[in-house]
């Protein structure tokens, strides 16, 4: 799978610099910035009040997509950036800038649909922010395209090899997810952002061998 490469800057560095300008943004109008662009469930009722004076506007579409770019801290902001920077430089150089933006965005957005029915079915009210589960399917991307690559842990100091570490990163935040362990992550959408990546892995797969194959024809 690849696509014209160009002399413009990635797209994973304009996506970081978005993104960190997001949180400068979001760190100096917090309330506002999170009652109008976090991922609030459906059911929230109108004018919710929500910990330190947020009231709630419920859900509206664009939430979908503006929730990646907000963090709840510095912490949040620089993991996920980092891993999106190791892992999603490589494969946009692979596929190219167009395919990696769709994907991206397609990661993000089923990671925000498959929150939304999470909380749906537990029946919970509160907001959802982060970019990890399109930084999840743009991991697990890597470890398909790149399964043999050794990746070096930082606890433990150990190295795995890439589709190694993805499996076990999926399976660990199902467990964590389905037990309720670390509450307040949301566990389900990163597994989100896993499977709409995979799906659009396969999907793509399939068109590229088709046009092979009519290419031969």
């Amino acid at each position: 799978m690849s696509w014209h490469r160009t002399t413009q800057p990635p797209a994973a560095f304009v996506i970081i610099g978005i993104t960190v300008l997001a949180f400068f943004i979001q760190n100096a109008a917090f309330v506002d910035i999170l009652r109008v662009f976090a991922l609030w469930p459906v059911a929230t009722p109108p004018a919710l009040a929500f910990g330190d004076g947020v009231l709630a506007t419920g859900f509206k579409p664009w939430q979908l997509i503006s929730y990646g770019f907000l963090h709840g801290g510095w912490g949040h902001l620089f993991f996920n950036m980092f891993a999106f920077y190791m892992f999603g430089l490589p494969i946009e150089r692979a596929w190219g800038t167009r395919r990696f933006v769709i994907f991206y965005v397609i990661c993000l957005i089923g990671a925000g649909l498959v929150q939304l029915l999470v909380a749906g079915l537990s029946g919970e009210i509160y907001p959802t922010i982060g970019a990890s589960g399109a930084v999840f399917g743009i991991l697990l991307a890597f470890g398909m395209m790149y399964p043999n690559t050794r990746l070096m842990l930082l606890f433990p100091p150990i190295p795995i090899k890439a589709k190694w570490f993805v499996l076990g990163y999926g399976a660990l935040t199902l467990v964590f997810g389905i037990t309720g362990t670390m509450p307040g992550v949301a566990h389900f959408a990163h597994l989100g952002g896993m499977i709409f990546g995979l799906g659009l892995i396969l999907y793509w797969g399939r068109q590229d061998q088709r046009r092979k194959m009519g290419g031969w024809g």
